[in-house]
Parts: C-alpha cells; structure tokens; sequence
C-alpha cells in the first residue's frame, strides 16, 4: 500500500501523551477527536491501567454515531419491512433501502441491487459456495484456487461445497515473508476453475495482496472472483468496479459497525445466475403447493425478517469512515505499524510473523519459548488487549510451522502511547520467562 505515505502531507510524532493530527489532501485526522468518538475507549482510558485495544483484526470498537444509529432505530423508527401498508413500515423500509443505497456509495457499486444485506462475511462465502460453486463442481477437472493465506471462512464453505463432487481445491503458496506467489497463481488457475476465493488482507500477516492485478489475472482465463475484503475494508479504499472483482464480502464488525450484519456484493450478471439458498419471506413473488417464483435480486438472497437495525448501523459506520477519511486512517495505522515495528526491534527474542512490503497494521509476532497464549494472557495483566491462537487459519499455521502467534493489530483510536505500553510489557515477559 504505497499509496499510504504518499496521502501524508505532514504527520508529527508526538511525545509521550501529546496528541497530534495527520493531514491528508481532504482530511485532517485529529487523534484526540476520534478517540472522543469512542465511548468505550474512553471509558477504559480512565482505569488503571488504561486498556489498549490492539485486537482490531478480531473486531473493532463502535463510535457514538453507530451506537445511536441502533438506538434511534428501536425507539423512533422501528417497525418491520417490506410487508406494511402503515407508516412506520413504511418509515422502517425507506431507511433500510438508504443504508443499502450508503453501502453502493461505499463499495461504488453500480447498484444498490447488488449489495446484500447479511450476517457476515462467512454467510456471504457460503451463499456464493452453494448458489454459485457448488453446481458447476460435479464438471470434469473442475476445481476451485484459494490462497495459503486464507481465513477458515474462505476455505471450509468450499470444502464443504466440494463435497461428493471430484473438485480439486488448489492453494497458492507464499513466501517466507508472507508475499503471494502470483507466478504459482497464473498456473494454478486454468479453464476448469469454477472460481477464485482471494483474501485482499491477510488477518495474521497483514499481507496486501495486488487484488487487481489477480483478478485480470484470472478474468484473463474466463474465472471469477470473490474478494474477501473483510479485513481490508477498515484499512483500504474499496472501489468494486476499480478492482474488477465478481463477488465481494466485508463484515459489519470489522469496519466499526455492529455484530450480525455484513455484505455480499456481485455483479449482477453473476448474482442474477444464483438460485436462492434460503426460503421464506420476501423472497418470494408467489407461492403455491405446486410452486414458487422468486424475486429477483437482491430480495431473492434476504429471506426472512433481516437484521433491520444492522443495516442501519453499517451505514453509519461507512458513513463515519468516510467522514474521518480512509487515507488518513489509513496513513495513521501506518504510522502506528512502523513505531510497533521499530518498539520491538531491538528484543532478540521476538519475532514478526509476516514482513510483506506495504502491509497492513496488524504485527503479529512469537517469542521464543514462550505460548502465545501467556504473552495474550500476561498482556492482559497490564490492561494491554491482543489476540493470540491460529486467527481462524490453521492451515496458514501448519504451513508456517507455528502452534499459533501472538497479534496487535491497530485502529483508527490507537495511539503512539499505547504501544508504548504494548512494548513495555513484552519486555516485561521475556525478562519474566527468560
């Protein structure tokens, strides 16, 4: 992510407990008014000590906008959707189709239709395994290419899908630093790929895969792509018809929004070749004993009442993302990883899992003869939170031949101060345990 430094007019590292701000061509990051955003943050600011969320890839904290997004929803609008004649069903719809209307704003969709509103990211995988994937499997040579990098959402929903059918599922290996093979990927993916499950932002690496580039790649060869951008959507700009991209996945937790809502955008020439995966209402055009008709998209893929209040409060998080500005969020992360990077260096016994050029703010790292579950658990002592384990990719860990690592990884709240902290009590383990 090159593009990071260059958005950067002028950034100032502060001194211990200062604040500062980073200045972009359109926006001005001030780190003290963001964090005042965050009332949990600045609740825990004040315990002893502080807590410095560093678990950002897991999931991030809400602002006070999504928060009251929620809230405004169950006790001025609610009511439910689509099927009412009165008027706050109506009021309820109309908010509903302008929070789809933010996420095409969003993801520059071409429209709304193509962005559905689900549970997450993994709903999205497995509704594209199994309307898309799952009935072109049972071809001869048919086969499906992943990367060694993946998240389980983006591996199991394909193997389970594969299932019965003969299809290989290929993976394209990386490099000690956690960079992609792309001369592997051009060979691995052939005329009988039925599609392509490509992580743009590795959860344990932080590795920034060259999206575009890999889906020319594949477009090249007649194959599809879903993009899971889960992790890349709190960091980088996503522009679905820049990158190219078929399908699409991002989750709302992951991007300072609620818990149980996510989107799946396509194409709508792919999304219109998709049969339903789940019946029930508001699905459906008509129903009889001897048949239905469906609705078409993206009606035909939200069966059922869906998360109303989620889609609110995913709006207001893209909303709060583009007003503070992903270039300078993203630059300031990028800050933050470089003093991370440069806070450890010097500890012999620490060492970076993932060193991608251009990678995202996520330093995930072991230290010798120490689990990663005492360094997430002594960490904790000191009001300091990370994730430690194998980050929902075994397959990455085995590869690597880790039990699992320890991870900080960094939001748009967190300061030059907390890791600090972060380093601090790292010393305090190796010193402790060695």
């Amino acid at each position: 992510m090159t593009f990071l430094k260059e958005e950067v007019e002028h950034f100032v590292h502060p001194p211990i407990g200062g604040t500062y701000t980073v200045a972009t061509q359109t926006h001005t990051f001030d780190i003290e008014a963001v964090r005042g955003d965050f009332p949990l943050i600045m609740r825990e600011a004040l315990r002893k000590p502080p807590l410095s969320y560093l678990d950002n890839a897991a999931s991030t904290q809400k602002p006070q906008t999504v928060i009251d997004a929620l809230s405004n929803f169950y006790s001025q609008d609610y009511a439910n959707i689509h099927r009412g004649v009165h008027f706050l069903s109506q009021r309820a719809t109309d908010l509903y189709d302008k929070a789809r209307e933010t996420v095409r704003r969003f993801l520059n969709a071409r429209e709304s239709a193509e962005c559905i509103f689900l549970r997450g990211a993994t709903e999205g995988v497995n509704l594209v395994a199994n309307c898309y994937a799952k009935p072109l499997l049972c071809r001869p040579g048919a086969n499906i290419v992943i990367t060694t990098m993946e998240h389980h959402a983006d591996i199991v929903p394909w193997q389970l899908a594969m299932e019965d059918t003969g299809a290989q599922l290929r993976v394209v290996p990386i490099d000690g630093r956690g960079v992609l093979d792309e001369e592997a990927f051009e060979k691995l993916v052939d005329e009988n790929t039925v599609i392509v499950g490509l992580s743009y932002v590795s959860n344990v690496l932080g590795t920034v895969n060259p999206a575009e580039r890999l889906i020319a790649a594949a477009h090249a060869k007649g194959v599809p792509v879903l993009l899971d951008a889960a992790q890349a959507a709190p960091h980088v700009a996503l522009d679905v018809q820049q990158l190219g991209c078929d399908l699409l996945v991002i989750s709302g937790h992951k991007i300072y929004g609620p818990t149980g809502i996510g989107i799946l955008y396509g194409r709508r020439e792919i999304l219109e070749k998709m049969p339903p995966w789940q019946g029930g209402g508001d699905m459906i055009l008509h129903v009889s004993f001897a048949g239905t008709t469906y609705k078409g998209i993206p009606d035909r893929f939200e069966a059922g009442t869906p998360h109303i209040a989620g889609a609110m409060g995913i709006a207001a998080a893209m909303n709060y993302i583009e007003r503070i500005g992903i270039g300078a969020i993203a630059a300031h992360e990028h800050e933050l990883l470089e003093y991370a990077n440069a806070a450890v260096t010097d500890i012999a016994q620490l060492r970076v899992i993932g060193t991608a050029p251009g990678k995202a703010g996520v330093l995930s790292f072991v230290i010798d003869g120490v689990h990663p579950h005492d360094i997430g658990t002594f960490l904790d002592a000191d009001g300091v939170a990370i994730r430690a384990g194998h980050h929902c990719a075994e397959p990455l860990m085995k590869h690597l031949g880790l039990p699992g690592t320890a991870r900080a990884s960094f939001g748009m709240y967190n300061t030059f101060e907390e890791i600090d902290r972060f380093a601090a009590s790292i010393r305090k383990i190796v010193k402790f345990f060695l």
